[in-house]
């Protein structure tokens, strides 16, 4: 019994542990605010990819087609899938964007014949993700319902003869750590761009209509390996 007591009395007045308790109690908080910020940074870093794909997308769309001194540029099917596989190539496959992710191509002109109507002429797609695009379908428009594209009150418009590349990209935020450090869910971004050169507006050409190229629809939910293996 006397042996109990002093020892009692000893670790009654031992005070080496007393730091190690202090951070036991507190690693918890510690660990959870630096779990919390290292999912903010990659938010904030997807984000930022997300804009730079709208962008490239936008710009690329912008610049393609097959020029001629005596015609003008012609868009094809293979020019807009070899833009929307650059955007893989760029940063996508680090985000595997098109397995949670869809990018949609809008080509905003002026309904022919009239001064200044917006519509939506063409449309094409790619990625896995189910979402529509924010301003309608290919076709918007015809009915003098759209006024362009983009935040209400700073919407984009087209020239008449001219075009333009309104891209909308959406990715299901894919967690660094777990979807409890984070409330990201579907993130956004758009860009535009007008046609750089004069451009044929009257469709979206074939290369080889006896071997046609894929062609991106907005009816299909496809991520780049359906079209390139």
């Amino acid at each position: 019994m006397t042996r109990w007591r002093t020892l009692m009395r000893g670790l009654r007045r031992h005070r080496s542990g007393v730091a190690m308790t202090e951070f036991a109690l507190a690693a918890p908080l510690l660990m959870t605010a630096g779990l919390y910020g290292a999912e903010t940074a990659n938010q904030a870093i997807t984000q930022m990819r997300l804009n730079q794909i709208a962008v490239m997308i936008a710009d690329h769309a912008s610049r393609v087609g097959e020029n001629s001194p005596l015609a003008q540029a012609q868009v094809y099917e293979s020019d807009i899938n070899d833009v929307l596989y650059g955007a893989h190539l760029q940063g996508g496959h680090m985000l595997d964007f098109y397995e949670h992710g869809r990018v949609i191509l809008s080509s905003l002109e002026v309904v022919p014949g009239t001064a200044d109507q917006q519509y939506i002429h063409w449309q094409r797609c790619m990625g896995k993700l189910r979402h529509r695009s924010s301003h309608g379908d290919a076709g918007a428009g015809l009915d003098g319902s759209l006024t362009g594209m983009g935040p209400v009150g700073q919407e984009i418009a087209a020239f008449d003869d001219e075009a333009v590349m309104f891209v909308e990209v959406a990715y299901v935020y894919q967690p660094l750590i777990a979807e409890a450090f984070t409330r990201a869910g579907t993130m956004t971004a758009t860009a535009a761009f007008n046609v750089r050169e004069t451009r044929d507006l009257a469709q979206v050409y074939q290369r080889d209509a006896g071997d046609p190229d894929a062609v991106a629809s907005c009816d299909t939910y496809q991520g780049i390996a359906d079209y390139y293996g």
